[in-house]
This record gives C-alpha cells, sequence and structure tokens, in this order.
C-alpha cells in the first residue's frame, strides 16, 4: 500500500468517525499532494509525497509561532493539533545520535574542511534526513561539526 492510498484510507477512516479535524487536515494534504502530481504531471513517488508531508508540517509550524505571537492560543492549538496529525504519516524522526552519526559521515563523504563547505555537506544531509528531521536543526548540527573541524585545523596549525 503506497503512502498515497494510506492517506485516503485515513480520511475515509475520519470521515466513518466523524472526525473532521483529522478528516479536514488530511483532505488538505490530499489536495497539497494532488497539486504537486499535477504540476509534476505524473503520479507522486512516496518519497515525493512525504516530501509534500514535510512541506504542510512545515507550513503548520510557522503558522503555530505566527498565532501564538498574535495572542491567539486558540489557533495555534489547532495547527498544533494539525501538524501532530501529519507527523504521524512521516518516517520516525531521527535521534540525535543517528542524525550527528549522518552528519559525521556526510563530512567524510564530501571531504568537508572548514565551514565554508555547509551547502556541500547539506546537499548529502538533507537528502537522508528528508520528513525525519527539521532542516533547521541539521543545518545547525552540520555547521556546529564543522565549526569542531575549524577549530581542530586552527589548533593543529599552531595558530
Amino acid at each position: 500500500m503506497t503512502l498515497a492510498d494510506t492517506l485516503q484510507a485515513a480520511m475515509k477512516q475520519a470521515m466513518r468517525d466523524h472526525d473532521e479535524l483529522r478528516r479536514d487536515t488530511l483532505r488538505m494534504v490530499i489536495a497539497a499532494a494532488y497539486n504537486a502530481e499535477k504540476a509534476a504531471r505524473r503520479p507522486l513517488t512516496d518519497e515525493e509525497l512525504i516530501g509534500v508531508l514535510v512541506r504542510e508540517t512545515k507550513t503548520r509550524r510557522e503558522s503555530i509561532e505566527a498565532y501564538e505571537k498574535a495572542g491567539r492560543p486558540d489557533l495555534a492549538a489547532k495547527e498544533r493539533a494539525e501538524s501532530d496529525i501529519l507527523a504521524g504519516y512521516l518516517p520516525a524522526a531521527l535521534s540525535e545520535d543517528e542524525l550527528g552519526a549522518l552528519v559525521r559521515d556526510a563530512i567524510v563523504a564530501t571531504g568537508a574542511t572548514s565551514a565554508r563547505d555547509l551547502g556541500k555537506v547539506m546537499g548529502v544531509v538533507s537528502r537522508q534526513t528528508k520528513g525525519r528531521a527539521d532542516g533547521k536543526a541539521v543545518s545547525a548540527m552540520v555547521a556546529r561539526e564543522l565549526a569542531r573541524l575549524d577549530v581542530a585545523a586552527h589548533d593543529a596549525s599552531g595558530h
């Protein structure tokens, strides 16, 4: 069963259960996937559909921040609930240790030696973490690891 089939089945079940929030959330993500399919002029792969789910989840996170800043906890709570529903269809999140291992492997694989290589490393890591880790957290960890390399290189050179 593909992810698209899973989402359709979940929406139908939400309709039977009269779970309006789940039904509406799944309808929104299915519509976003439909639009992406039309743009691509072909059915989406599960990996591409995960990308749609990630974008939708990110939109919810940004809305939560905006609503909290605007003093609208009711709307922030609704967005949070939608985000939680979408998270159930994303692959399991990476632990800090798993993410660290991926980052270190990507640094070795790319031959990165300094913070200037951030983009090169992010290109490798972002493909491996799609839907499994927040992009900001990944970027921050890559930057930390590269900074550590810069410090080690600076110390080794004796300057």
